[in-house]
């Protein structure tokens, strides 16, 4: 078979020209992912010899092979393990075949400083090589194959796939290095990369010398350690290794579970969430072991969808070696596994909740969102992950618990106030707030996406229900105190003054027949102080934000929006000046109805609704402007 050339995937070719410059003054990571990826596919092969063990006949102690050339100045790295077809070849090495791949890089693109960190979210894995490398060569023949093929490029947008010979299965990386990257013909430099970012590595990494081979790592796999014996770095460097990022482990959790079920787990919380977290298809990375035999790092049933951000590994010492993916769904003892990992983090996260408050509030900012995915997935922890939760409110500078809420609530107060929207500075301006403001009332602002669905999940917190600042009822009237209050009572004293909701009666009339179908209700508001109008859901109706969110990922009906309840402010002197209008007028005041819609619009716009129609607004707008103009 002749040589085959192939062009990069675009993205890979970006990634590769943003990956060398990036990295240059961490280059020695590419020596730490090509032996991570030799240990990977030992791993793959060990596993896979369960059911076939023919696939390691003659050669079943697996290892890393390191071997210097100074004279053709090359590094190759070797294993024999699974190794590679040319099918693999194809889509390992040319292609990244993961969800989001090219706004990732577009992002990267336009990063400055953090491109480093930007990277480590994403793993370049084999990619890597090209910081030190002219060329590069895969040398590999497939378990149980007998054709060898031979990779090659120059990563500079091709590369070439032709028929090779090669002995025995696995695979041989040969690094061609650049004129300036000769310190890693040096065995000093490559023992001391080995022994920093390898040592962890469960199989031996040996260095091929002249006078015999030397194992350059402690060759055991870290978690089954003594955890007294193992350093900060060295949890570092495993993490990194597993995880294929740059950043540090914000949390690390190694425990040993012995008993009627016995388990080994060592997980990480990253310090910086990976770039694909909100990707719908994206999938869980903490690898499955069962008696230090890896058997899978795509198991769905190991941990919850809402702690798909964890890294690292579980080893079971009771699931069976040929545990199959249908498996998955259905073992018990996988069950109290994922429910025995998440319980150990939620009491960690706790007591770094309680112990470090700012620390805990960088892992929320991080991950919080995904969390809260638990409160309606998975209901039997959902009173862990509500004493977990972190939120933004209208009182308190930082992040409050639903706890502290609860804790600072007026004596009249009989529930837990919360508005939701896109960001936080907006909701701060809603005019759905004004009332709550006016009485000092605290309100929770939730602006992730997820919360509108959890919290239609969730009764209430401490006996207090859950209810909406941005919903019909919000029962400000009942809640005693702030400036309203005394500003009411001072009214009240006046003798012969007409109540202000009654004396719009005839404006909202008027409002009514003429937005007709437009609005659920027009009436009079309690919470608006400063504002003229603004939008509520009516009782029984669907929160706005959900809706939309709903109806943008087609999952709610098609066309308008359900109509919601128009609140008038009777205090307003725009609204004041309109009902004088309409009580002396024949009700059918084309100001009145130009200034209704208006007014709906202008509530809409608030909340941060695209207008239906622009052009009527646009002319409704001018025709009032001009009214205001003659004499």
């Amino acid at each position: 078979m002749a040589q085959e050339k192939f062009t990069f995937q675009a993205e890979v070719s970006k990634l590769l020209d943003i990956v060398a410059h990036s990295l240059y003054s961490h280059k020695e990571i590419f020596l730490r992912e090509l032996i991570s990826n030799a240990s990977d596919a030992c791993d793959r092969l060990r596993y896979e010899a369960l059911t076939e063990p023919k696939l390691t006949a003659g050669d079943a102690d697996f290892r890393v092979t390191i071997t210097i050339d100074n004279k053709a100045k090359t590094l190759t790295v070797s294993d024999n393990g699974i190794g590679m077809d040319h099918d693999d070849l194809t889509g390992a090495l040319g292609t990244i075949a993961r969800s989001g791949t090219q706004a990732f890089v577009d992002q990267l693109d336009g990063e400055g400083d953090d491109k480093l960190a930007m990277i480590g979210q994403f793993g370049v894995g084999f990619y890597s090589t090209f910081i030190v490398a002219k060329k590069v060569e895969v040398l590999t023949r497939k378990a149980g194959g007998k054709d060898a093929w031979l990779w090659s490029s120059d990563g500079r947008g091709e590369f070439t796939i032709a028929d090779a010979e090669r002995d025995a299965r696995g695979t041989d990386v040969i690094v061609h290095l650049d004129k300036k990257q000769d310190e890693f013909l040096d065995p000093a430099r490559i023992e001391t990369v080995v022994k920093q970012h390898s040592d962890h590595i469960g199989i031996p990494v040996v260095l091929k010398e002249k006078d015999g081979d030397r194992t350059l790592n402690t060759a055991s796999a870290l978690w089954t350690r003594d955890k007294k014996s193992i350093t900060e770095d060295q949890y570092k460097e495993f993490y990194q290794h597993v995880s294929h990022s740059f950043d540090q482990p914000w949390m690390t959790l190694h425990n040993r579970v012995e008993g009627v079920l016995s388990y080994t787990n060592l997980l990480f919380v990253p310090s910086t969430p990976p770039y694909d977290l909100f990707h719908p298809d994206r999938k869980p990375q903490v690898k499955l072991y069962v008696k230090r035999v890896f058997i899978t790092d795509d198991c769905e049933g190991l941990l919850p969808p809402y702690l798909r951000f964890m890294r690292g590994i579980v080893d079971s010492e009771d699931l069976p070696l040929n545990i199959s993916r249908e498996m998955f769904q259905h073992n018990p003892q996988l069950a109290k596994i994922k429910s025995g990992l998440a319980k150990r983090l939620f009491s960690e996260l706790k007591k770094k909740a309680e112990k470090k408050p700012d620390e805990y509030a960088e892992f929320w900012g991080n991950f919080g969102a995904v969390l809260k995915e638990g409160i309606y997935e998975e209901p039997e922890n959902r009173e862990r992950i509500l004493a977990l939760a972190r939120f933004k409110s209208t009182t308190q500078d930082g992040l409050v618990s639903l706890e502290e809420y609860v804790g600072r609530m007026k004596k009249s107060q009989d529930a837990i106030y919360y508005i939701s929207g896109e960001d936080s500075e907006a909701l701060l301006k809603s005019p759905h707030l004004e009332g709550f403001k006016a009485k000092n009332v605290e309100v929770l602002l939730m602006t992730d996406p997820v919360d509108d669905f959890w919290i239609s999940a969730v009764a209430d917190f401490d006996s207090k229900p859950f209810k909406s600042a941005a919903r019909a009822g919000a029962d400000l009237d009942k809640i005693k105190g702030g400036v309203k209050d005394k500003k009411k009572d001072a009214d009240n004293k006046k003798d012969g003054e007409k109540d202000g909701a009654a004396a719009i009666e005839p404006l909202l009339a008027q409002f009514k027949v003429v937005l007709g179908a437009a609005v659920k209700d027009v009436r009079p508001s309690e919470r608006l102080t400063e504002s003229a109008v603004c939008l509520v859901t009516g009782e029984g109706d669907m929160d706005a934000r959900l809706e939309r969110i709903l109806k943008q990922n087609r999952q709610a009906g098609a066309g308008d929006m359900t109509p919601r309840v128009l609140e008038v402010n009777p205090g307003h002197p725009l609204i004041q000046g309109l009902a004088e209008r309409a009580r002396t007028g024949d009700g059918q005041d084309p100001l009145i109805a130009d200034a209704a819609f208006l007014l709906l619009d202008q509530a809409r716009i608030v909340d941060g609704e695209v207008l239906a129609d622009p052009q009527a607004f646009s002319r409704r707008l001018t025709a009032v402007m001009e009214s205001g103009l003659k004499v």
